[in-house]
């Protein structure tokens, strides 16, 4: 019976590699930096294990073992360590294709030190992607914990860089997945093909913690809109000679058209393949219904619940056992049972035919032949299935600087602007930088801080601008405080730009030096006037009996005024103008000389000082007098 199995697994596997047979190997770039003999950019074809840097890159030197070359064994046995003592380069260990499996060399590695490995192809043939073993036929607790990335290069650079190495050259190189996915805008569009399964090994197991450990992220970003997340499982038809065997009948639903191989691989025992179809398709519809209803991450909640609640081993992998999970959800169980419709019709269910379709590739993403397969923005992702792993992948995938907050945190990447403030411009007083963290690295671009633009080049100068500048740190202009007074270069109508304020000079933007009226003589020069400067500005007096008149820069006798109206103001007053000046108060219907004519002053002039000496009711009778200003 077993062979049976194995036999139909086999002749599934080929019959998938008909239909859908565009593999698309997934590729990031090596730069060689160093001999000048080797320096260009080289493809090399990511490992689907082991956590790849997508979006970063990882600068290293070559070392290629003298023993244990090709790495199938610890390198503890043949006493080489590739551990760096602090100030060193990581070391990339160089290891020949051939007698283990990828995943074991990379293993050997990691737990020798080293930080990459750099698998050499023997044969001359295109790049192609270095999978994990079958479980069967491999020892797997290990896959899980490799952490290290990985890279199969061609012979031809093997060698050379071998013979480099042989020499005595040192070989730098500089892995780079910065354009390994997609990163065209704000939204992430991805896609997991999984399997309800949960009795295929390791690989199941891997898959069901990943959507445990996942869910949290994915549901984040999914409710926030930052991505748009498709499930999807695979399914592959029974042959027309073989529809009515009872293989088929016990691993297809709809008359052959949708299988999926017996969990336990034996038709005597357990589930069958058609079980799994079943429940494939539920999981589909659920996601569907809750797409429908504006809630798509609960396929997360459902998918997790249904492993926890419903597993193979606890004979509970039913239709009753799926809808519990369902209705504790808040979905409608009528609605999806009429999605998944007749699995026993002889027609094509079009949920599962648009699966069917969706496994073919289309553009730059190849068919869909491995399980699980994760998809970014139309590439298929490399590496472990792992939260991290994944959600870096994930964040590499938007826009730079469009990236959300969780792709910043200090698990998923490094905050370039801690140090040295990323060599951006920024003003430590006020608390303003033009460094601007993002997955990738940095960008310097001078900031938007509380409705002010700031504009330059952000490297070296960023200056505020608009009308509001002045309230974010006088606009980058020069201030000053003394004697409990603050003057400012920063002035509010003017977009941009600094200019030192009145009583001083300077380029605004740095300094402004007072002014010393007096010494440079621009104030207080009237024969009786005294100067003495201020900071800012300047105080004038007169001599004697005289009183300054600041508009006018001069002097005039003092008068003993009652804060009266009446007569007094009229004939004394006047009086006083008569016998000092020889000038007459005339009404607008008068004539004479005038305060006008006699200095060039005007009644503004008067009503100046009048105020200022606080003889206020005088410069208000005049004003009702209709005196001459």
């Amino acid at each position: 019976m077993r062979e049976k199995v194995g036999l139909l697994v086999c002749l599934w596997f080929l019959l998938y590699g008909s239909c859908l047979g565009r593999f698309v190997v997934e590729k990031n770039s090596l730069r060689v930096t160093s001999p000048g003999s080797l320096k260009d950019v080289y493809e090399c074809a990511i490992g689907n294990f082991g956590v790849p840097q997508y979006g970063g890159t990882m600068v290293g030197t070559v070392l290629y073992p003298k023993a244990n070359q090709k790495a199938c064994k610890s390198f503890e046995d043949v006493e080489i360590s590739f551990k760096i003592k602090p100030g060193g380069m990581p070391i990339f260990v160089l290891a020949d294709r051939g007698d283990c499996y990828f995943t074991l060399k990379a293993w050997n590695a990691q737990n020798a030190g080293a930080a990459a490995i750099l698998v050499a192809d023997d044969r001359v043939e295109p790049l192609i992607t270095m999978d994990t073993p079958e479980e069967e036929n491999a020892r797997a607790d290990y896959l899980q914990n490799i952490t290290i990335p990985s890279a199969l290069i061609s012979k031809a650079l093997g060698d050379n860089i071998k013979k480099e190495l042989s020499n005595g050259q040192m070989v730098n190189i500089n892995l780079d997945w910065r354009e390994a996915l997609p990163h065209p805008d704000e939204r992430v569009e991805y896609e997991f093909w999984t399997n309800s399964n949960d009795e295929c090994g390791p690989k199941c197991e891997s898959q069901i913690q990943f959507v445990k450990n996942f869910k949290g992220a994915a549901q984040i970003l999914e409710r926030k809109g930052y991505t748009q997340f498709t499930p999807h499982y695979i399914t592959w038809y029974c042959p027309d000679a073989f529809i009515l065997s009872k293989q088929c009948k016990s691993q297809c639903i709809n008359h052959g058209r949708y299988c999926a191989p017996d969990p336990e691989q034996d038709f005597s025992k357990g589930y069958d393949g058609k079980d799994v179809v079943v429940q494939n398709l539920r999981q589909v519809c659920f996601f569907k219904i809750a797409n429908e209803s504006g809630k798509p991450w609960l396929w997360w909640d459902y998918v997790t619940d249904f492993a926890i609640r419903c597993p193979m081993k606890e004979k509970k992998y039913t239709k009753d056992c799926a809808n519990d999970v369902i209705r504790s959800l808040g979905l409608d169980v009528n609605k999806i049972d009429k999605c998944i419709g007749d699995t026993e019709a002889d027609t094509d269910n079009p949920v599962l035919k648009a699966e069917q379709e969706s496994q073919m590739g289309k553009g730059s993403r190849g068919d869909v032949t491995i399980l699980p397969t994760l998809v970014i923005n139309s590439r298929q992702y490399r590496g472990k299935l792992d939260k991290g792993a994944v959600l870096k992948a994930i964040c590499s995938g938007f826009e730079e600087a469009t990236e959300p907050a969780i792709c910043l945190t200090e698990d998923i990447e490094t905050n370039e602007c801690k140090e040295n403030n990323g060599g951006c411009w920024q003003d430590k007083a006020a608390n303003i930088t033009a460094c601007r963290d993002t997955f990738r690295g940095r960008l310097c671009e001078c900031p938007v801080v509380q409705g002010v633009k700031f504009v330059g080049d952000g490297y070296t100068h960023c200056e505020a601008s608009g009308v509001l500048r002045c309230e974010i740190n006088y606009g980058g202009c020069w201030r000053g405080t003394q004697d409990g007074r603050t003057y400012s270069a920063c002035i509010d109508d003017h977009t941009k730009g600094c200019k030192c304020p009145p009583g001083f000079k300077g380029d605004g933007v740095k300094n402004c030096e007072d002014i010393d009226e007096c010494k440079e003589k621009l104030a207080c020069q009237c024969p009786e006037c005294k100067c003495k400067n201020t900071w800012g500005s300047y105080e004038c007096s007169c001599s004697g009996n005289l009183l300054y008149m600041h508009e006018h820069d001069t002097c005039i006798s003092k008068m003993l005024i009652r804060n009266s109206a009446g007569a007094l103001f009229g004939q004394s007053f006047s009086a006083w103008l008569l016998r000092e000046y020889r000038v007459m108060l005339c009404t607008s219907t008068g004539s004479g000389d005038t305060w006008t004519r006699r200095f060039g002053l005007s009644w503004h002039s008067i009503c100046h000082w009048i105020i200022k000496e606080r003889y206020l009711n005088i410069c208000l009778i005049a004003i009702s007098d209709n005196r001459e200003w």
